[in-house]
Parts: structure tokens; C-alpha cells; sequence
């Protein structure tokens, strides 16, 4: 509340007092204006929500729990959803929108506002964003004084990695395959500031550094207005990926489904350190094609997988990817005898408006690919199953670098089966196609063009043939069909 900066998001832990902040702020700015020709100090506010349900139940619910329409006037409960307050010389006016309607999209592209707020802005798209930035300035009108302030604030519960928040923030780098101009976009302007509220709860670790309890934070935001008991009991239940996000206030990713691997765990399976090329052993690639192709590289030594990089595209097509491959080849795996690529069988056939194959896109590449023998996706899931399962030499056999993010997030969950939405526990039987999921067909392809599906499918018994005694006489005494039934 102290910046007077153009753009203000504030981002915390569930129960940290965000929204009621926000609100209070939306008051405070309207008493700080400057009174127009009148006597009067006018203001417009629009408070945003990505749904009509989660505006109602959460975000008006919490405004009109600080301003009650018994105080400040009556709150008009049609669409849109308004309440306009006039005490003594205050007349401020705030509209509540949802996005999940084109007319209030149209609504808010029409509005003359002195500052926006926008609520849980994790769930609302940058281009929303930068909309409310051309809707504040305007009222009041400059013949009346102009707004004495105006701006955007925002709050929201930890996003994802790769959300506009983050990257704008300066939490993570922009990822490569945003084309340049999105890029541009997604740059912090110097009239833009964030603000991390700390973690309600900090981790206590055992002696190998692994997780045993948490604990409350005595730096956390909003405690002595709440039950010293709130995040203790919170936390029962849940797991670490959910607990990250709305306790921790970490960048993560919460996905209501089960996930594929449930085997697998960061702390044994992600390295602590950068993992070096092994320049002396050949490289495996493992490729996904389609409009939102990846790739992921890695290297098999005494019997362990190391996987060393990863490649996640959005609207990319298989030529430009094909480049890509070629730069991270020529440059990190460079030193490598060999390099085998494996994909998608699905890549080897002509489509219906091109000539040319996705494998014979990438060998015009310079890079020979090959398809795999299978696309069982059951065969697939167990290629992995099975080295998240194995050990070698006291260590095990899959070992992540970190600077595989895509790939390490969706085994912790975001790479998994849909829940059904019927009554009961019920989930589809494959995988859900999301960001995750085509990272994830890439290491499938990988194992599976290495090798590791035959290596399963030979460790299988051959089914036992079962030949009928056709001697057999049904009319024959209790003796014979014994012998038939052996």
C-alpha cells in the first residue's frame, strides 16, 4: 500500500489476507481523491473474476463482509453486479465482472475506470490484463480533475512456472519458444511491481534432507487473525504439490486427477546437481510431434537412464522444431558418437495436405529418426514404470536434471488420468492430453525406441496352449470326461 506504482500484484498463501487488503485498498484510494468542481470525490472501480460462481461466492462475499449494504448502501444484485456508494462527499462506484461471459468481456472493453482489481489473477489470461490497463485513467474525466491515482492491482495464490505472472516477475527466464513478440509482452515494465507475501509454514527435514513435518512461520502474513491451528489442520491430507502452492506460496501446478506415475519421487529421482554429458556414450532422443512438438535427450551408463534436457514447443511446426533439435545436438551432445531419435510410428505416414513425413522432415534435417515398434500406450507407461521401480548399484536407474522441468512437473502429478466426472473415484484410462502429456510421449518413445519395451515384452511367458481331447465321447462313463478335464 505504500507504492503508488502504475501496477501492484501481491502474491501469497491461502488465508494470508490478500483479498481483504484489496478491498481496503480500493476504499483508501477512493478517499484519497482530490474532490472534482463539485465537492465531490468520484471514483470507478471494476473488480474482476474469472467466473460469474467464484465472483459471487468469494469475491463479493468478502467486499460486502468490510462494506455492508446496511452501511453503504445497497448492493444491486442483476448483471452486472454494482455498488455504489455515497457517504458525506464520497461517491464511489465499483462493478463486479466475470469473464466467463463475451458480453462482460464487452463490458469491461467499454468502461471508463479509475483503477481495476483483479481477484485470483492466476485464473485470468494476460490479454485481460493488459485490457484493464487502457480501461484506467478515464474517469474522472480530466474536465473534472482527473483521477488524483489510478492503476491496476491484482492478488493471487501461487500459478505455474511458465504463467505471465512469474515470467514478468523475474522468477523464471521466458521460455524459448515463445515467439519474440510474445516475448516482448512479457517483459516487466518499469511502472510494474510484484510483491511475494512469505510461506505460512516452513519445512522441517530429517537427517537425508527429506520432509518429515512442517511448522508455522512466524514471518507469515495475517496470523494473529487467524486460528492457530488453521494451517496444521489445512495441511492433513493433502499432497506436497498442493501444500507448495496454497501454503508454501510456490510456483506449481495442482491437477485434480491420479497421477500416471505415482512412483515417483523428486528427491530420489531429480538430481541435486547438474548431471554432465558422458561424451564417450551415444545420445537418445525421444521425439513427440503434432503443433506442440518435444523432445527429450538422455543417456544410458552401466545400466542407468540420465536425462539431460528437455525441448517443449506451443504452435511450433516440425521444420522449425527440426532446427531446434539440430542447435541442442550441435551444441550440448556435440561430442556424442552416436545419436539415436525415436517417435511416434504415427510420424511415418503422409497426411492428406502434405507430401512429406515427419521423420522424413527431420532426416532432410540431418537427423535420422526412426519410429518405434509399438504406440501400446500400456506398453509405454510400463517402458518408464519399470525404471522408476529399479535400482543399479545402490542408485536409481532414472535420474532427472532439473533443467527438465516440463518432464519432472508432470510426474509430480501433472502428467495424469482425468477424474471422471461422475460420483465416486472414477478416472479415465489414459493419460489426459495437457501441457505435460507430449513431453512425457516423447520419453515414452525414447525408452520404448531403446529398447526397454522389448526387454518387457520378452520378460514375458508365452501364453500356455491349451489343445481339447477330441477322442473325447460325451456319452462316455464319469472315468473318460475326468480324462478331459485332466
Amino acid at each position: 500500500m505504500r507504492s503508488d506504482i502504475f501496477f501492484r500484484g501481491i502474491r501469497g498463501p491461502v488465508g494470508s489476507g490478500k483479498s481483504v487488503a484489496c478491498c481496503v485498498e480500493v476504499f483508501r484510494r477512493a478517499l484519497a481523491q482530490e474532490p472534482g468542481p463539485d465537492g465531490i470525490r468520484k471514483s470507478r472501480w471494476a473488480i474482476i473474476r474469472n467466473t460469474n460462481p467464484q465472483l459471487r461466492t468469494t469475491t463479493i462475499k468478502t467486499w460486502l463482509d468490510w462494506f455492508p449494504e446496511s452501511d453503504w448502501g445497497r448492493f444491486t444484485w442483476s448483471v452486472p453486479y454494482t455498488h455504489h456508494i455515497k457517504k458525506s462527499d464520497l461517491d464511489l462506484e465499483i462493478i463486479f465482472l466475470a469473464l466467463d461471459r463475451p458480453e462482460d468481456v464487452k463490458k469491461l472493453l467499454s468502461l471508463e475506470l479509475t483503477g481495476v482489481w483483479i481477484n485470483e489473477a492466476r485464473e485470468v489470461p494476460k490479454s485481460i490484463i493488459d485490457a484493464c490497463t487502457m480501461r484506467v485513467g478515464r474517469f474522472p474525466s480530466m474536465r473534472d480533475g482527473g483521477p488524483s491515482w489510478t492503476g491496476v492491482i491484482a492478488d493471487t495464490n501461487a500459478p505455474e512456472e511458465d504463467h505471465w505472472w512469474p515470467i514478468m516477475a523475474g522468477e523464471v527466464p521466458i521460455p524459448d519458444h515463445i515467439p519474440r513478440e510474445q516475448a516482448l509482452m512479457l517483459r516487466l515494465p518499469d511502472n510494474w511491481k510484484f510483491f511475494t507475501q512469505p510461506p505460512a509454514m516452513l519445512e522441517v527435514k530429517g537427517e537425508e534432507g527429506e520432509i518429515v513435518d512442517y511448522k508455522p512461520n512466524d514471518l507469515g502474513e495475517n496470523q494473529k487473525h487467524m486460528m492457530k491451528s488453521y494451517y496444521s489442520n489445512l495441511i492433513r491430507g493433502k499432497t506436497k504439490s498442493w501444500i507448495d502452492v496454497y501454503v508454501m506460496n510456490r510456483l506449481g501446478t495442482i491437477q485434480d486427477g491420479k497421477p500416471v506415475y505415482p512412483m515417483f519421487a523428486s528427491e530420489t529421482h531429480v538430481a541435486k546437481e547438474e548431471i554432465p554429458v558422458a561424451h564417450s556414450m551415444p545420445v537418445y532422443v525421444g521425439v513427440d510431434f503434432g503443433l506442440t512438438p518435444a523432445a527429450v535427450f538422455a543417456q544410458k551408463i552401466r545400466g542407468r537412464w540420465f536425462v539431460l534436457s528437455e525441448l517443449v514447443a506451443i504452435d511450433m511446426g516440425i521444420v522449425r522444431f527440426a532446427e531446434l533439435m539440430r542447435t541442442e545436438l550441435s551444441t550440448r551432445f556435440a561430442s556424442c558418437p552416436e545419436t539415436f531419435i525415436y517417435g511416434d510410428p504415427a510420424g511415418d505416414f503422409r497426411a492428406q495436405t502434405d507430401e512429406s513425413t515427419p521423420f522424413q522432415i527431420l532426416r532432410g534435417a540431418g537427423l535420422r529418426a526412426f519410429p518405434t515398434h509399438s504406440n501400446s500406450v500400456d506398453l509405454r507407461l510400463e517402458a518408464v514404470t519399470s525404471q522408476l521401480t529399479k535400482m543399479a548399484e545402490g542408485k536409481p536407474v532414472l535420474l532427472i536434471d532439473q533443467r527438465c522441468p516440463t518432464l519432472i512437473r508432470g510426474f509430480e502429478g501433472g502428467y495424469s488420468y482425468r477424474r471422471m466426472e461422475v460420483s465416486g473415484e472414477r478416472y479415465a484410462d489414459k493419460p489426459d492430453k495437457n501441457m505435460f502429456s507430449h513431453v512425457h510421449d516423447a520419453f515414452q518413445y525414447l525408452l520404448l525406441g531403446a529398447g526397454e519395451g522389448r526387454a518387457l515384452m520378452k520378460g514375458q511367458a508365452p501364453a500356455k496352449v491349451v489343445v481339447a481331447n477330441r477322442s473325447f465321447n460325451v456319452f462316455g462313463n464319469k472315468k473318460q470326461r475326468k480324462s478331459f478335464w485332466g
